[in-house]
């Protein structure tokens, strides 16, 4: 079908589709403990809810080397490098793997923590609090996956990790319906059931990726070489990132207790809404991730003129599609808020933020695609300061003074989109100025 394309229509989406569906994937996979914990009650619904959003922090430092392995090692693939792009992923491994060990130890010490530092009710925080502290299992596995995972976008290969996730997800949906439910003999676990079969399904997504590097099925390698100057080189374009999604993921979980304040249905149906405008915008951040890789390789061949034109037509693909998806959550809420719960309370209060964000999809994918490109190109402070000052300024504090002013959480959610429309301004005019292009990794 691609074939029918322009010749650089192809090379766009042959990127982006494998990432797109493969991010769809991920998301799903998350949420597929809440979907099927919905079944349970509205209690579990809020307990994983909150516990995959306080994965944020987590997810935090895992941008870190989301980004800096993907503008450093598509920027030696551009150029033609392959040995130093295996140096880097290697240099990569070692530090993911030491990265992880204190970040799994804090996670397992606080995150239960979250729990009470919101104020949820007794039955949330119990649930919860086994919830995350089963999570912590898998953290050292998925921080070393992650990088793998990077890496193969920067050499163009997105249709492996959607291949092996299309397996995940199937195993995941199993494994949750034998161990939350205990069929087939099985221990009914409930949400306890939920986080093991996450760890599990993410353990053996490891060990299939290592059996691919160390077998040589892809574009890299198999070396053990460890390169300090290539870390410092990784870290300069990632901290940036890192802190930016830290921060962001703070003002987020503020943003939450904002929320938390209209009581355990409000927050249940902010969570699933979360989780259905994560499957709408997943696709979006696949075509990211294209945007991304091709900012870098064009830029590793010295053509900033390519990599323009390449961002700009996965822009046009993802405003399309994102403009498409919205029309289901403006005017179809309800039937989609089904599928994660039955209890009536929480599919009003999700139906409410579907129609409210369902607004914002064509700026949000301004913005999926435009800080991706320009994290491509190493331009990560800048992305920072944008973002933190629009979420800070435009959506965390007036929608504190909107909430005590109106009590009224339709207002919050207007504060929110307000944010969105902010950033897609301001990203595009920095994207449009070129001051990227003079940026060296």
């Amino acid at each position: 079908m691609l074939r029918y394309f322009p010749q650089r229509h192809q090379k766009v989406l042959k990127l982006s589709i494998p990432a797109a569906i493969n991010s769809l994937l991920d998301m799903l996979q998350i949420i597929t403990d809440l979907i099927m914990v919905g079944r349970l009650s509205a209690y579990a619904v809020a307990s994983v809810g909150l516990g995959l959003q306080s994965l944020m922090f987590v997810f935090s430092s895992m941008t870190l080397l989301h980004v800096g392995t993907t503008a450093l090692l598509s920027r030696f693939i551009g150029a033609g490098q392959r040995k130093r792009a295996s140096t880097g992923l290697s240099t990569l491994f070692r530090f993911a793997l030491v990265l992880s060990i204190p970040i799994s130890g804090l996670w397992y010490l606080l995150a239960p923590q979250v729990y009470l530092w919101f104020g949820t009710a007794q039955e949330v925080a119990i649930l919860g609090s086994d919830y995350v502290t089963m999570l912590t299992w898998m953290l050292p596995f998925v921080f070393v996956k992650l990088v793998f995972i990077s890496a193969l976008n920067s050499s163009g290969d997105t249709k492996t990790p959607m291949q092996i996730k299309i397996v995940s997800i199937v195993l995941n949906v199993v494994l949750n319906y034998l161990l939350i439910f205990g069929a087939f003999g099985f221990p009914e676990l409930g949400v306890m059931g939920a986080a093991l079969g996450t760890v599990i399904v993410n353990l053996l997504e490891f060990m299939v990726y290592g059996y691919l590097y160390i077998k040589q099925k892809t574009f890299f390698i198999p070396v053990w070489f460890y390169s300090k100057r290539l870390l410092l080189r990784a870290l300069k374009v990632g901290i940036p990132a890192s802190i930016e999604r830290a921060l962001s993921a703070g003002s987020f979980m503020l943003f939450t207790a904002i929320i938390a304040y209209y009581g355990t249905e409000a927050l249940a149906g902010y969570q699933v809404g979360l989780r259905v405008e994560g499957v709408a915008f997943m696709p979006g951040i696949g075509f990211t991730i294209a945007a991304m890789t091709l900012m870098g390789q064009g830029l590793g061949a010295k053509r900033p003129d390519q990599s323009r034109a390449d961002v700009i037509l996965v822009l046009k693909y993802t405003v399309g599609l994102m403009f498409f998806l919205s029309f289901f959550m403006i005017f179809m809420p309800e039937k989609i808020v089904w599928v994660f719960t039955d209890d009536a309370q929480t599919i009003k209060e999700a139906s409410l933020y579907l129609q409210i964000v369902g607004l914002s999809q064509i700026p949000l994918a301004f913005n999926f695609v435009l800080s991706g490109a320009l994290r491509g190109a190493g331009d990560t402070k800048r992305t920072l300061r944008i973002n933190l000052i629009s979420l800070w300024f435009v959506r965390i504090i007036p929608a504190y003074i909107l909430s005590w002013y109106f009590e009224d959480i339709l207002f919050v959610y207007l504060a929110m989109i307000s944010d969105t429309f902010v950033k897609a301004v301001w990203l595009w005019k920095t994207f449009d100025k070129g001051k990227w292009q003079k940026i060296r990794v």
